[in-house]
């Protein structure tokens, strides 16, 4: 099956299903038809997109992901298919019931491979790791001893070429094109993680009680650097003050589309 990432951002549209398809009508031409099975990810990131309830459940039973943007374009909400894993009930409950020791193991293996990302990245692009590939075997079980963070402050500096440069949510540089690279990878995420029949909530790490989708910010830990490169590039075409506009959101949204190598296989 084909995820297709689907974003509505340069002009009004309305939107319904029919024949098992869901159709986007721009402008008096034929409606776009798109078979509701390739739908992996759909952006509405223009205000004046119309759609029903019945548009609604129809994505959500093809197990596809809807991202609402706010007036800035940046995703502000997301509806998640909760009921499209046929042993979704007893997945939860085993979830839930997880143990500590195993939470804390699975976030050490995490962390391990998001600095093992962030070495190679930087290996890649500026010649040297700065000592990340050897810190990346002394996590800890739970990150006990906060290497996750060690690592960031020599990454991010040395990604950028930038000594002054610090991962800011709310800054208005290059910050906020990784915002939405990670808004749509944690999207992407929390619908794998929905279609094995997990709840994305039910994290391992991150248990802030406003994040509705924890275990997926946990798991897109380690397929952050695919934004990250990403980002590098625009900034270096680009600069790090430059408009979102759509040329730049398009790239972005293309990291979901990568080819990764995973233990000698292509996926």
């Amino acid at each position: 099956m084909t995820d297709r990432v689907l974003e509505l951002a340069e002009g009004g549209a309305r939107l319904r299903v029919h024949l098992n398809a869901l159709e986007i009508q721009q402008g008096p031409g034929p409606a776009l038809r798109v078979p509701l099975e390739e739908v992996g990810v759909l952006i509405l990131s223009h205000p004046e997109v119309v759609l029903t309830a019945p548009v609604l459940s129809a994505l959500a039973e093809a197990g596809a992901t809807l991202v609402v943007c706010d007036a800035k374009r940046l995703p502000v909400a997301q509806l998640l298919p909760l009921a499209h894993h046929f042993a979704q009930g007893e997945r939860f409950r085993l979830q839930a019931e997880a143990p500590l020791p195993r939470r804390k193991r699975a976030w050490q293996a995490l962390v391990k491979a998001k600095i093992r990302a962030q070495g190679s990245l930087l290996q890649r692009l500026r010649g040297h790791d700065a000592g990340l590939l050897a810190l990346a075997p002394k996590v800890q079980s739970g990150d006990r001893t906060l290497l996750e963070a060690q690592a960031a402050r020599r990454y991010w500096p040395l990604l950028f070429q930038d000594p002054a440069f610090r991962r800011n949510r709310e800054g208005f540089d290059q910050n906020r094109y990784l915002n939405y690279g990670y808004a749509v990878l944690r999207a992407m995420t929390a619908r794998a993680l929905a279609a094995s029949g997990l709840h994305p909530g039910l994290g391992l790490h991150h248990h802030n009680r406003y994040d509705p989708f924890a275990l997926a910010s946990d798991l897109m830990e380690p397929f952050r650097t695919v934004v990250d490169e990403r980002v590098v590039h625009l900034v270096e075409r680009h600069g790090p003050d430059a408009e979102l506009t759509q040329e730049l959101r398009l790239e972005l949204l293309g990291v979901c589309h990568l080819r990764l190598e995973w233990e000698g296989e292509s996926r």
